[in-house]
């Protein structure tokens, strides 16, 4: 029998067997650190303290900014310092609340918020996901209370963990598999009964046969939730594609994962529910691979909310000597953000630190179009990336909608294989921001 897949795809070098092994350690920072109010999507949360206020670990330091938005906690004890823009990962800067760490972690009472189980509503789970700042964590931040919260409640079939981890390097979600697993099946648990006729889903890839093997037997006797093994294929574990192999579904652009009848979590946000609502925790931690040929010590580290990036890097021993790295990336390789500075925060969002001793796409030299195909033979969307891009860089948008330029999730996969070296990826992408933007307006 065939692992379930989807259409398209690369397997390209996957180089976990950096960090694989290693199990998660905490690390506690030691600077200043740094609260973006826009670490998700939709409207930045609004700052609730001011310079010269006491703060402690867990204290709601600014309240979301409306529906699609989401708290934010702090993650060490200290003093606000300042609210002002800070570079973010993502190469901008927003408003951030910095906070002064003094170092003693000091802890707001968390059993305060812990409330019997049995008690509870669906509503009032919904309001704990809510406060407890809770966001997509695979990348992307969509606040976790608006995806538990669609417009067709009764229609939910499925909700599926992405425990694919397809993005090169990342071991984060695998390590949380092997280490919390318990935090995880009863995190889906508890999404899964928000709904009348939900199942649970925990997809994996097939090269991590020690998560699906304690899986399958932790969830032996348990109806409501199985793991299904995925085909190891990059982007296995991106939404649609989740979404299909998964259930034979076809989610498009102007759809919802809830209009197919689904909604996907990935794995440190489904731990991350299952501590908001049994231990009363908000969010403020998340895992991170620090890793690349260019550290000396890979590594996966428990992170607090607001940490340097450039302590993160210590912690992993540094970088080699003489192993300078020509590119950093926050986030997998494929679909990360490239950053020149480490003096950026971790945020909700950065579930890795990829640091490379060489750049070898600085050394591509873009050529024409040879028409060979191959970005169409891997396109997961299914649409033509080489036509695509030709409408992108002419600023044909009629030609580029017409021909479902939107259907595009930039994974990458063309640019990868395309042997003229042409960014296709970055010049789509570039129109479809551009498209979106008007929209907007």
């Amino acid at each position: 029998m065939g692992f379930l897949t989807f259409s398209g795809g690369i397997h390209p070098y996957d180089g976990k067997e950096l960090t694989k092994d290693k199990p998660v350690r905490e690390y506690l920072p030691k600077g200043d650190c740094v609260y973006p109010l826009s670490q998700h999507i939709g409207a930045p949360a609004n700052p609730i303290v001011k310079k010269g206020d006491r703060v402690l670990v867990g204290q709601k330091i600014a309240e979301a900014g409306g529906f699609v938005s989401a708290n934010i906690h702090a993650s060490v004890s200290g003093t606000v310092k300042v609210i002002e823009p800070r570079l973010t990962a993502g190469g901008t800067k927003v408003n951030a609340i910095v906070v002064e760490n003094d170092g003693l972690f000091e802890t707001v009472d968390f059993s305060e918020h812990i409330m019997d189980l049995s008690t509870l509503y669906r509503e009032d789970i919904k309001d704990i996901i809510r406060e407890a700042g809770i966001v997509g964590m695979g990348g992307a931040g969509f606040p976790a209370h608006v995806k538990l919260s669609p417009k067709n409640e009764e229609d939910i079939d499925y909700i599926i963990v992405n425990g694919a981890e397809c993005e090169p390097y990342l071991t984060s979600d695998y390590r949380r598999m092997l280490e919390e697993s318990d935090k995880i099946i009863l995190g889906l648990q508890i999404c899964v009964n928000l709904f009348d006729k939900a199942k649970g889903i925990i997809a994996i890839e097939d090269n991590k046969p020690e998560a699906i093997r304690l899986m399958k037997e932790k969830l032996k006797n348990n109806e409501k939730i199985s793991v299904n093994v995925v085909k190891t294929k990059y982007p296995q574990g991106a939404e649609r594609q989740l979404i299909y192999a998964n259930t034979g579904r076809y989610v498009n652009s102007k759809m919802l994962p809830a209009d197919a009848g689904c909604i996907v979590h990935n794995i440190d946000t489904i731990t991350a529910i299952y501590e908001a609502v049994i231990e009363g925790k908000p969010l403020y931690t998340r895992i991170v691979t620090v890793t690349g040929n260019a550290v000396n010590s890979p590594c996966n580290l428990l992170v607090r909310n607001g940490t340097s990036c450039q302590e993160l890097i210590d912690a992993a021993g540094g970088f080699k000597e003489g192993r300078i790295p020509e590119k950093i990336i926050a986030g997998g390789p494929m679909m990360g953000k490239a950053i020149y500075s480490l003096d950026v925060p971790a945020t909700k969002s950065v579930s890795a630190l990829l640091c490379f001793g060489h750049d070898e796409v600085q050394d591509w030299e873009p050529s024409n179009c040879i028409r060979c195909g191959r970005c169409v033979d891997v396109c997961p969307g299914r649409v033509v990336p080489s036509m695509l891009a030709k409408y992108a860089e002419n600023g044909d948008i009629d030609a580029f909608l017409k021909h479902d330029g939107m259907e595009c999730c930039e994974c990458g996969c063309c640019s990868y294989v395309c042997p003229a070296k042409r960014h296709l990826t970055q010049t789509i992408a570039g129109t479809r921001k551009q498209i979106l933007a008007n929209k907007k307006k």
